[in-house]
Order: structure tokens, then C-alpha cells, then sequence
């Protein structure tokens, strides 16, 4: 369920969201790179999921699902179960890892380099802005107007009980492998928020060595 696209630019944060959680799903097969592990290739030297966490430095706890690496002492790792499972599985690991009274979440790829707080910022901030009902998310949108799900920030509760929903009609819980996040998000009050600012487009994430090298044109 879609609520409503806007626009926003870089200076929509005005601190009305101040607490949330950071999840960042790294643990993709990367088939089309070689199947390597694809949030560790840099871009101008650092590992994307690192560019990715940099991004919400300030969200407590942050979680990284997937391959550890070198990380800062307060990032969490888990994995999805099974391992490779998918966004939705995976999804899960990381909320299970939030505390009770976590009410937002940053749900994130791990190969979004491009990402920024300042856009994390403005995603915060349409989460508690609009009229009318509340918003379950907030997702950027791409530049075909296409729904950027793990570029978005999410409501834990409406999370929560989505992923119960998956997992009944999978008959039985934790069976989230292979689980799609269009499933998991249907029944959600999704707004979209159609980034117009200049410069690079942060919902850009890098499946290939092209767009990694896409990616680091765009910020030279």
C-alpha cells in the first residue's frame, strides 16, 4: 500500500525524528560481481557498507547483517538464518537484535555509497510528517519512480508485525528464506519520498563494477 510520492531536497531534517536504529543488510550472493563480498569493494577507498554505516553514525545500536570486516566497536553482526536467506530473513536477524522500545528503524543495502546523513535526515523527517494517517515507512524512490525498499526508514512495530504476517502464511515462523521484501512491505502505509537535489542520487546502489565506477565518478 502506497501513500504518497514527494520531493525533497537536502534540507528537509528539522529533528523531529532524534532517536532510531540503523539496520544494513550486507549479505548478498553479488552473483553479477563475481559473487565476492560486494559491500567490502571500495569505493574512493572505503568498503561500501562502511560509506553505508558512516551514514547514520548516529543511530544507536547500528547492526550490519551479514560478513563482518573491520567495523567500528559499537556496530552489531549477525547473520541471516540460513545464511544467504535473503533481504526479508535477514530483515528479521537485524530487528531481533533491537531493543523492545525501539521505535524507528533505518533499514539499509550495504551498497548504497552515495548514501548521506543528510538524506537519512530527510527520510527521518517525512516519517513523522503529512496529514492523515501515519506513514508505516519512508523509501527514496530512483529516478525511474521505482520503490528504493532498503533505502528507507521504518516504524519497528509495523515491521514487527509485517514479518509475523510473512512468516504465517509461510506456515510456520522463522521461514522467511527467500521471502521478497514486495511481500514483506505490501501491507504497509509506504510514503515515497522522489530525491530532486543536485549531485549524486543516493538511492544509487552498485550491483556490477560499472556502477561502482559510476558511483565513483559521481563524488570526484
Amino acid at each position: 500500500m502506497c501513500d504518497r510520492s514527494t520531493r525533497a531536497g537536502p534540507g528537509g531534517y528539522r529533528g523531529r525524528v532524534t532517536a532510531y536504529a540503523a539496520v544494513v543488510l550486507a549479505g548478498g550472493a553479488a552473483r553479477r560481481m563475481g559473487g565476492r563480498d560486494k559491500p567490502a569493494v571500495p569505493v574512493h577507498g572505503r568498503p561500501m557498507r562502511d560509506l553505508v554505516l558512516a551514514a547514520v553514525a548516529d543511530a544507536v545500536p547500528r547492526v550490519l547483517v551479514g560478513p563482518g570486516g573491520a567495523l567500528p566497536a559499537d556496530v552489531l553482526v549477525t547473520r541471516e538464518e540460513p545464511a544467504g536467506g535473503g533481504p526479508v530473513a535477514a530483515t528479521s536477524a537485524g530487528l531481533a537484535l533491537l531493543g523492545p522500545g525501539t521505535a524507528v528503524v533505518a533499514l539499509l543495502a550495504a551498497d548504497l555509497p552515495l548514501l548521506t546523513r543528510p538524506v537519512v535526515g530527510v527520510l527521518l523527517d517525512a516519517l513523522a510528517a503529512g496529514s492523515g494517517p501515519a506513514a508505516d515507512g519512508v523509501c527514496l524512490v530512483d529516478d525511474r519512480g521505482r520503490r528504493q525498499s532498503l533505502c528507507g526508514v521504518w516504524r519497528v512495530p509495523a515491521l514487527r508485525a509485517a514479518l509475523d504476517r510473512v512468516a504465517t502464511r509461510r506456515l510456520q515462523a522463522g521461514a522467511l528464506a527467500g521471502a521478497s521484501m514486495r511481500e514483506l512491505l505490501g501491507e504497509l502505509t509506504v510514503r515515497e519520498v522522489a530525491w530532486s537535489a543536485a549531485g549524486p542520487p543516493p538511492w544509487f546502489d552498485c550491483d556490477t563494477d560499472s556502477d561502482v565506477r559510476r558511483a565513483e565518478e559521481w563524488t570526484r
